[in-house]
């Protein structure tokens, strides 16, 4: 029994279409919320089906080919613009074809690694709240702080912490004098909002060298987000008429920002897809790559590119339950056939190392087929057609 609020009968009609459940879901809220009768759920629920049916792809249809055809032909109408303002001022984003080109090569790290984080409870509508979040993100630097002077003559380095800031990102003078002592080793000497250390043995190297690891030490926040920014919004989350916090982030660290107080984890994401496998697992990493080439296409007014174009391309990049690239590193370059791997690039090294090692390939695929002339098996290609007599029946029979 359904756990929509409708009537046996009307659940009976549902459940007896060929749809699948997340369909058969998406009628249930249709029902329920436009409470209709039985003859009317059933013809909803039939014209469901009917659509669906009609969508669904034929058997041997090259689904591959037709979903090739379907990004690639919108992809050359995509700008060469390395970085897009993301709707978010200040926040440079990598959008249009080197995104793309970034997601099907599954890069490592993309070019502006960026997260959007979402706050629960008080902390989405409480700024006060939000900005402790934003500075347990933000990487806090010592020249975010306050002024680094040098004093040769004594030999040492003088911060002039400034008191508001401090304030401002909770954080005391005698913490930042211990995270100094605790990451160069050194001795410090705290005066109220000023702190003094210098090298062991006089050397200007060594004080030169200690202002640059200085420079280096986060006091708070991710070492890998250098900027967050604040904007009210209203989301789908947020009640009717009011809007929440959204924290926006130049740098990413998925699962450092998911552990922290206020961070709503069941909303936060970030457009790092090897950051998302590695904390929330492949089936994650596999919506990530949907909504990522959607939202990369969409934004290029290329919105008409059918969902289920994309979602092949990431079934087959998340099959195995990693990630791998289309390239020659990842899917093309594991093929199992010689000359489907040849055919893409490196031909010579291909056909070598089939020679050496004595592989048969069996033809099975397009690109090999098509490469020795023969039909390949799809469509018609797939049927074998003979002529043969048939007798009559004899009496016997």
């Amino acid at each position: 029994m359904t756990e929509y609020d409708v009537t046996d009968d009307v659940a009976a009609v549902v459940e007896d279409t060929d749809l699948p459940r997340r369909l058969k879901e998406r009628v249930y809220e249709t029902i329920e919320a436009r409470d209709v009768t039985t003859e009317q759920a059933d013809e909803i629920a039939r014209g469901v089906e009917s659509k669906y049916l009609d969508t669904r792809v034929d058997p041997l249809d090259p689904v591959g080919t037709v979903s090739a055809q379907s990004i690639g032909e919108p992809g050359t109408q995509m700008t060469m613009n390395t970085f897009h303002y993301a709707g978010v001022a200040e926040i440079d984003v990598t959008q249009g074809l080197p995104r793309l080109i970034e997601l099907v090569d599954a890069r490592k790290t993309p070019d502006t690694p960026m997260m959007t984080v979402y706050l629960e409870d008080e902390y989405a509508t409480d700024r006060e709240k939000a900005h402790e979040v934003v500075w347990n993100i933000e990487a806090t630097r010592i020249l975010a702080l306050g002024d680094v002077s040098t004093n040769v003559a004594d030999m040492n380095v003088q911060i002039d912490l400034n008191a508001d800031t401090l304030e401002e990102r909770m954080i005391t003078p005698e913490e930042v004098a211990e995270i100094i002592e605790d990451s160069l080793g050194v001795s410090t000497i705290q005066q109220g909002t000023a702190i003094q250390f210098g090298p062991e043995q006089p050397s200007y190297r060594d004080l030169l060298q200690l202002v640059e690891e200085l420079r280096e030490i986060v006091f708070k926040g991710i070492e890998e987000v250098s900027r967050v920014v604040v904007r009210k919004e209203d989301t789908d989350e947020s009640p009717e008429g009011e809007e929440e916090f959204v924290l926006y982030t130049e740098g990413s660290e998925f699962g450092d920002a998911l552990a922290i107080e206020g961070v709503d984890s069941s909303r936060t994401t970030c457009n790092n897809i090897h950051e998302i496998y590695r904390n929330l697992g492949v089936e994650a990493a596999r919506e990530t790559i949907i909504n990522e080439t959607m939202d990369t296409l969409r934004e290029q007014g290329l919105d008409d590119v059918n969902v289920r174009h994309l979602m092949l391309v990431s079934d087959i990049m998340t099959t195995r339950g990693t990630i791998e690239s289309i390239g020659r590193h990842g899917i093309s370059g594991n093929k199992d056939s010689v000359l489907a791997r040849a055919a893409y690039e490196v031909t010579v090294n291909h056909l070598l190392d089939a020679a050496i090692h004595g592989e048969v390939d069996d033809l099975n695929g397009v690109i090999e087929n098509v490469i020795v002339g023969k039909p390949i098996k799809l469509g018609t290609g797939d049927v074998d057609l003979r002529m043969g007599s048939i007798s009559s029946p004899t009496s016997s029979d």
